[in-house]
């Protein structure tokens, strides 16, 4: 009875999902593990219920106790990588974004997730590429390192006078995860205009490094040196792709059908390429 009663609650739960009724859907759920708690399914709902109302720690635990019922979990660990991006940890985010890659890679049947985890692993990337720059900006640079620490004190300072207010009861869970997002948010802005008034005076060492996301493999993520395109209009790096057909012939994206022969040079993102590694070959090898 008790597997009847968690599969019923689970569907009123998706129910109170769609209708974006998140706290009654997390109840539901809720419920639903009471009765069955060996469900990993019931953890990654659960998960992204919490997601939606920015319960970053709690949706991580639902992540990682799904995991541990159901190893090969692509959804837990693609929330759970949005979690963990969420409370700053790219490196970490990054290594769940790509096992969630992984997994939907590997998947034999259609996925309309493999867009999103494909975009999601190349923001975890871009996050980590960020925190690196920052350091290596700071290190260029004592005055500025300070000044940013400072603006990160006064971060840590706001976010906690808004948790402390959350206790006492004067805000709510969403109006505190409201401030706390425009506090974090205020805080970036004001270290990118930082940033960007030191780089005027000293272009050479603090002009901010990024990569153009066109530029960037959706299989290995790494730049690219000889783009081709797929007869659906998507474009890899050679190797990979080919490397990919060798081991499921369908395109990783779309997973239409794909073989060797339908590729084809991509000359205009070719010259593209080249163009770019001519121009920051001194540092995008570190991408």
């Amino acid at each position: 009875m008790s597997l009847y009663q968690a599969e019923q609650l689970k569907e009123h739960g998706n129910a109170h999902f769609k209708r974006g009724e998140y706290d009654e859907a997390i109840a539901r759920y809720s419920q639903a593990i009471q009765q069955n708690s060996n469900n990993p399914l019931l953890y990654t709902n659960r998960a992204n219920a919490r997601l939606k109302m920015k319960l970053w720690e709690d949706a991580m635990d639902d992540c990682m106790r799904s995991i541990s019922l159901m190893a090969e979990n692509m959804k837990a660990f693609y929330f759970l990588g949005q979690a963990q991006l969420e409370l700053h940890h790219p490196n970490e985010a990054l290594s769940s974004a790509l096992m969630a890659y992984d997994l939907c890679s590997k998947s034999s049947h259609q996925t309309s997730s493999a867009f999103a985890i494909t975009g999601f692993v190349l923001k975890c990337k871009k996050a980590k590429w960020d925190l690196r720059e920052k350091d290596r900006v700071r290190r260029r640079h004592d005055l500025l390192g300070e000044l940013e620490s400072k603006l990160e004190e006064d971060k840590k300072r706001e976010i906690s006078s808004i948790e402390e207010r959350k206790v006492t009861g004067e805000l709510g869970s969403v109006a505190a995860s409201e401030e706390t997002e425009a506090t974090t948010e205020t805080t970036q802005q004001k270290i990118e205009e930082l940033r960007n008034s030191f780089a005027i005076s000293d272009p050479n060492h603090l002009e901010k490094r990024e990569v153009p996301e066109y530029l960037v493999d959706d299989i290995s993520f790494e730049i690219m040196h000889d783009p081709v395109v797929t007869r659906h209009g998507h474009s890899y790096e050679r190797a990979t792709i080919v490397e990919h057909l060798k081991r499921n012939p369908v395109d990783p994206l779309t997973r239409e059908p794909l073989s060797v022969s339908d590729l084809r040079p991509n000359l205009a993102l070719r010259k593209a390429c080249d163009e770019f590694w001519n121009n920051n070959s001194g540092w995008a090898f570190d991408w």
